[in-house]
């Protein structure tokens, strides 16, 4: 006989999965490391005065990369210590990342190693 409006069912108890086989054979690989997330070094003009006045780099960098993969990868191809990192969304559905360096490092030295100048 019921006394309640409502029907609970009684919990029953789980087993822990046991697959036979795995749900995926080989792990997923980290798509961005140092190389994919710089795409290119930006060479405009005002990328230039950049450089020479506030010690910024600018790079294309890809769409999912966001300012800790950007700092390693740069700290990793060029061997400079960052300051900060700004990013940009550009219209034409690229990220730009403007990269400055410590006081220690010059981005002008850096951009003549990269081949920007």
């Amino acid at each position: 006989m019921r006394t309640s409006v409502h029907f609970n069912t009684p919990k029953t108890s789980q087993s822990p999965r046991n697959p036979k086989y795995p749900s995926k054979l080989i792990p997923t690989r980290n798509k961005l490391d140092s190389y994919n997330v710089i795409k290119y070094p930006v060479t405009t003009e005002s990328a230039m005065k950049k450089i020479e006045d506030s010690n910024t780099l600018v790079f294309i960098v890809n769409r999912q990369a966001n300012k800790n993969h950007i700092e390693s990868s740069v700290k990793k191809l060029y061997n400079v210590s960052v300051a900060t990192i700004n990013l940009t969304n550009s219209p034409g559905g690229d990220k730009k990342a403007y990269v400055r360096l410590t006081e220690e490092h010059d981005a002008l030295d850096v951009a003549n190693k990269i081949g920007i100048i």
